[in-house]
């Protein structure tokens, strides 16, 4: 390894947390890791990080160092751009992070069509629900869906994500069809617990907004989950239309309150504010628009 090498070893320690997690986002041995960080600061002959058993911190000289490299990196991977721009196929790795139901459902035929053309391209591929520190996990891009409230990331808007209310036939034939929303508040709800809000606000064909206050005995954090309970008779569920949309069309689900429309969500591509973004996520993103450039199929039905 070459000193900008080193350099990106050490960004990779500080941003993942330590020794161990770097070692594993680089794929190379935890040894090698902390060998590269005690050549560097042996060149600089200078303390970089305080590290023990237990705890990691930068020093002073480490966090001018870090601030001073990200900068260089950046510079590198935007030289490199310029050259490999006019490019058809992209190189390196890229690491994406991406919803289990979401990516499992429809994020599939993207990658695929997305590697066919880049077949030079390395691909990481982390599905779940789980929010996660993007700089830390060493992701470079990850599809999100709904509002935005992390001021550290970048966002790129995708597609719109629309929302229903639906049960099986079974359980509106036992529990009949809510008539208002006063009704349909005293019914049992599956519950993504991904959500903290216990309401949601549905706007009727006159505009007109009324809070729908929802109760239930289950939570999960799969949309997937949720939808095979509700299918079995378990209660009612909101849920996105790319969850259920095959049931909805086999009849499998019902739509409940079908005069009455939830606030559209939207599904983005986000990334790491103030870093220099590589081409192939650049085009990565691109792409995702692309691919879902229109009305998403799952709701053209």
């Amino acid at each position: 390894m070459g000193q900008l090498e080193d350099i990106q070893v050490f960004l990779r320690v500080v941003e993942s947390g330590g020794i161990s997690r770097a070692a594993e986002q680089l794929n190379i041995a935890k040894s090698a890791v902390s060998r590269r960080l005690t050549e560097l600061e042996s060149r600089l002959q200078t303390k970089l990080i305080h590290r023990t058993t237990r705890r990691f911190n930068l020093t002073e000289a480490g966090k001018l160092y870090y601030e001073r490299a990200l900068g260089v990196v950046d510079s590198v991977k935007e030289l490199d751009n310029v050259v490999v721009k006019s490019s058809e196929h992209f190189e390196g790795q890229l690491n994406l992070a991406l919803p289990l139901s979401f990516g499992l459902l429809h994020m599939t035929p993207v990658i695929d069509a997305f590697m066919k053309k880049h077949p030079k391209l390395k691909i990481k591929v982390d599905l779940s629900d789980k929010e996660i520190n993007l700089v830390e996990e060493g992701v470079d891009i990850a599809f999100r869906i709904g509002v935005l409230h992390d001021s550290s990331i970048q966002a790129r808007k995708i597609l719109p994500i629309e929302l229903v209310i639906c049960a099986s036939p079974e359980y509106l034939e036992i529990q009949g069809e809510p008539n208002s929303v006063k009704e349909l508040s005293q019914r049992t709800f599956l519950r993504y617990s991904a959500e903290s809000a216990e309401t949601f606000t549905l706007i009727d064909k006159q505009g007109a907004e009324e809070t729908l206050a929802i109760k239930g005995r289950l939570q999960s954090n799969n949309g997937d989950f949720l939808k095979m309970l509700a299918m079995g008779g378990h209660g009612l569920v909101v849920i996105p239309t790319f969850v259920c949309w095959r049931e909805l069309q086999s009849g499998e689900l019902i739509r409940v309150m079908p005069d009455y429309k939830l606030p559209t969500l939207n599904g983005y591509a986000i990334y790491p504010q103030n870093r220099f973004l590589s081409q192939s996520a650049r085009g990565f993103i691109d792409f995702l628009v692309e691919y879902f450039s229109g009305k998403p199929y799952w709701d053209a039905i």
